[in-house]
């Protein structure tokens, strides 16, 4: 394995998603980027089979880097956040414009998150994003920011700037006809795309440690196995993996290039992170080609 590296990008991007994410990965976008034209891929399709806030696909989409995006995410409400986000769009900005930002409403809306109806997508999917934007660090189990009497330094609209948000929303909406939305398990996703010389995986699923107090659908031993299984598999695909750095991670890709980060979160932990990045053969020599990752530095990824 290599030592601690740093990832140079040509260019770094803003962020682009209309979510909170724990963990999200939008500063990668520019790494991301570079990797893909090292690999010389024509009309490259950006796939996240674990989907959350989509940062970087966003990004690389808006750039015109990639030619499509697949939102993958088997979390019914992530799903119905997405589908609304591209099928619904004017519906979905017009609610971020006017729905109150209340403690009242937010009841409402954690009460419509919980029943998880899937028959009424735009419900659901608003839901997820009213919390998504409401709660401390974006934590769909975490409390409303500023407390439920709101005497907090912050307030439920600390981080539900409607302009902002809806101006996200819109842009996603005019690329519309190049996203696809699916929810389906993540390693069906790997497997649907294994062939696909024009794919880039990037496979970031729920973590080992606290997975399950950051994740909507956490995993246990079994499920990082499996993933393995999948991934381990698909020899000639190109995927980057990033993941922490549990001994059993490191072990079940002990055959893959690894290399370790070092990340800044505002959710995960206080300080820095250290994580593992995985990568394919193909995503390997390209990493080296492009002269992206370099010794002893840090990438800042900050929730949004």
């Amino acid at each position: 394995m290599s030592d601690r590296v740093r990832v140079l990008a040509s260019r770094r991007y803003g962020t682009l998603s209309p979510l909170r994410y724990p963990g999200g990965k939008a500063a990668l976008a520019g790494f991301f980027g570079d990797i893909i034209k090292a690999l010389h891929i024509e009309h490259p399709r950006y796939i996240e089979p674990y989907a959350g806030g989509v940062g970087a696909g966003i990004a690389l989409l808006r750039e015109g880097i990639v030619a499509h995006l697949v939102v993958n995410d088997i979390d019914p409400a992530v799903h119905a956040f997405w589908r609304s986000a591209v099928e619904h769009n004017a519906e979905l900005v017009g609610r971020v414009r006017s729905t109150p930002l209340n403690v009242e409403e937010w009841q409402k809306q954690r009460t419509i998150y919980r029943a998880k109806n899937e028959k009424n997508i735009l419900d659901l999917g608003f839901a997820f994003f009213y919390l998504n934007r409401t709660n401390r660090s974006g934590i769909l189990n975490a409390g409303v920011i500023g407390g439920q009497a709101q005497t907090g330094n912050y307030k439920i609209d600390a981080r539900f700037n409607r302009e902002t948000l809806a101006q996200r929303l819109t842009a996603i909406g005019d690329l519309a006809d190049r996203i696809t939305v699916t929810d389906l398990d993540g390693r069906t996703v790997i497997q649907n795309y294994a062939q696909d010389d024009s794919a880039f995986m990037y496979i970031d699923p729920p973590y080992v440690q606290a997975g399950s107090q950051l994740y909507l659908n956490a995993f246990d031993g079994r499920d990082h196995k499996a993933l393995a299984a999948v991934v381990n598999a698909v020899h000639p695909a190109h995927w980057l993996m990033t993941y922490d750095t549990a001994p059993l991670i490191e072990g079940l890709y002990r055959e893959q290039f690894q290399c370790r980060l070092e990340l800044t979160y505002s959710a995960r932990y206080p300080g820095q992170a250290e994580e593992l990045l995985i990568a394919s053969s193909a995503v390997a020599r390209a990493i080296m080609e492009s002269q992206s990752v370099q010794e002893q530095s840090t990438v800042d990824v900050a929730s949004a």
